[in-house]
C-alpha cells in the first residue's frame, strides 16, 4: 500500500513531524502555563447557591438563596441580567419564573405578583416567592448573564405534606396520566414527584397498587415484600414500571398534598346522611365537603383522629384514625378507606371544610 503513496505526501509527513516536536519542545510548558492562569485570575463571573435545599410549606413564603461574585476589576454592567427558571419534573424544558435587568423586571405565569428578588446585599440574587402553592414544588435554576461571561446554580424547594395512593369510583387502573392529573387536583392534591413518594416510602408508605408520578413513570412503595407485590423474596424498595404512555396507560395515582387555610371537621348532624344531603348540610354550615387531600393533610400534619366514617368529595366514605384504637384502627394509624358506597345510603356522616380567606 505505501508504494501507492506519492513522494510529496512522505515529504510533507516527515515535516509534520519535526514541526510537531520542535512545537512541544519550545513550547513544552504550555500546559502548565495554562493551569497557572486560570488558578490566579479564576472565573470572571460565578454563581454561588448557599443551600441546595429549602423546606417550606403551603400558604408559606421562601427565599432561595443565590449570590454572584464578578472580576473586581471589571466595571460595573447596567445591562448584567438575572434569570430565575423551574425545571420541569422530566427536566425537558424551563418554566420561566423573574428576569431582571436593570430596572426592568418581569415575573411569568403562575408566578405573577408573588416573585421579586431579595437584594439584601451586594451581588444578592436570591429569590423570594409568597404565597407558596403546591406546584411550586421542585427545583430551581439560578442564571447569572454579565456580557459574555455566565453561571448558573440550582436549588431545590421542598414542601411539607404527604403523599397518598388515590383511586377513583370507576375503580383502580382506570387513569391515564391527564386523568390523574385531573384527578390529584379535584382533591386539592398534584400528583407526587419521585423524590416525595420516596420520601413517603421512607416514612412506611407500603402500596401494592402502580401509581402515576409527575415524571410520567409509574411506580409503587413496598415496605413488606410479599408475593402479589413483586414477589415475598425481593427486598424493600419503590417498584419502578418506568415511562409509560400518557395516552393510554392506565394506573392509579399517587397525590401530594400539603398544609391548608382552612379547618377541616366532621360535622355533627342528629342523622346520617345521603351523599346529596351531606353536600347540603356542609353548605348550611357555611362550608363545603370536605376533599380527600384535605383529610389526609388533617391527619398526618395536625394529628387529627375521629372515628366516624364521613362522606368526601369524590363520593367515598373514609375517617382518619391518629390514635390506634379497637374498633377503629386497631394497628395502625392510617386515614381508613370504606369504598365507594352506594350515594343514597343513609349510612355516614360528613366531614367539611370551611376555608380562610
Amino acid at each position: 500500500m505505501n508504494s501507492l503513496l506519492p513522494s510529496g505526501f512522505l515529504f510533507g509527513l516527515v515535516v509534520s513531524l519535526c514541526l510537531a516536536d520542535n512545537f512541544d519542545q519550545a513550547y513544552s510548558d504550555l500546559e502548565h502555563y495554562r493551569t497557572i492562569y486560570i488558578s490566579e485570575n479564576g472565573p470572571r463571573l460565578s454563581v454561588v447557591t448557599e443551600q441546595a435545599k429549602v423546606v417550606s410549606r403551603r400558604g408559606g413564603n421562601v427565599t432561595l438563596p443565590c449570590k454572584y461574585i464578578r472580576d473586581s476589576s471589571a466595571p460595573p454592567n447596567p445591562k448584567l441580567r438575572i434569570k430565575w427558571t423551574k425545571l420541569t419534573a422530566d427536566y425537558l424544558r424551563e418554566e420561566d419564573v423573574f428576569v431582571v435587568m436593570g430596572f426592568h423586571k418581569k415575573s411569568y405565569g403562575s408566578f405573577h405578583g408573588r416573585v421579586y428578588l431579595q437584594d439584601a446585599g451586594e451581588n444578592d440574587a436570591s429569590l423570594v416567592i409568597n404565597d407558596i402553592t403546591l406546584e411550586d414544588y421542585g427545583k430551581y435554576k439560578c442564571e447569572v448573564i454579565d456580557g459574555l461571561e455566565d453561571d448558573t446554580g440550582v436549588v431545590a424547594l421542598d414542601l411539607q405534606g404527604i403523599v397518598f395512593p388515590y383511586f377513583p369510583r370507576l375503580g383502580r387502573y382506570n387513569l391515564n396520566f391527564h386523568d390523574a392529573e385531573k384527578a390529584c387536583r379535584d382533591q386539592d392534591a398534584v400528583v407526587a414527584s419521585f423524590d416525595q413518594l420516596y420520601e413517603a416510602w421512607r416514612g412506611g408508605l407500603d402500596w401494592c397498587n402502580a401509581g402515576w408520578l409527575s415524571d410520567g413513570s409509574v411506580q409503587y412503595p413496598i415496605t413488606k415484600p410479599r408475593e402479589p407485590c413483586g414477589g415475598k423474596n425481593t427486598v424493600p424498595g419503590v417498584r419502578n414500571y418506568g415511562q409509560r404512555d400518557k395516552e393510554h396507560n392506565r394506573y392509579d395515582v399517587f397525590c401530594f398534598t400539603s398544609n391548608y387555610r382552612g379547618r377541616f371537621y366532621y360535622l355533627i348532624h342528629p342523622t346520617k346522611l345521603t351523599y346529596d344531603e351531606a353536600v347540603q348540610a356542609c353548605r348550611r354550615d357555611g362550608a363545603q365537603i370536605a376533599k380527600v387531600g384535605q383529610m389526609f393533610a388533617a391527619w398526618k400534619l395536625l394529628g387529627y383522629d375521629r372515628c366516624d366514617a364521613g362522606w368526601l368529595a369524590d363520593g367515598s366514605v373514609r375517617y382518619p384514625i391518629s390514635r390506634p384504637r379497637r374498633r377503629c384502627s386497631p394497628n395502625e394509624a392510617a386515614v381508613r378507606f370504606s369504598g365507594f358506597p352506594d350515594k343514597k345510603h343513609k349510612l355516614y356522616g360528613v366531614y367539611c371544610f370551611k376555608a380562610h380567606n
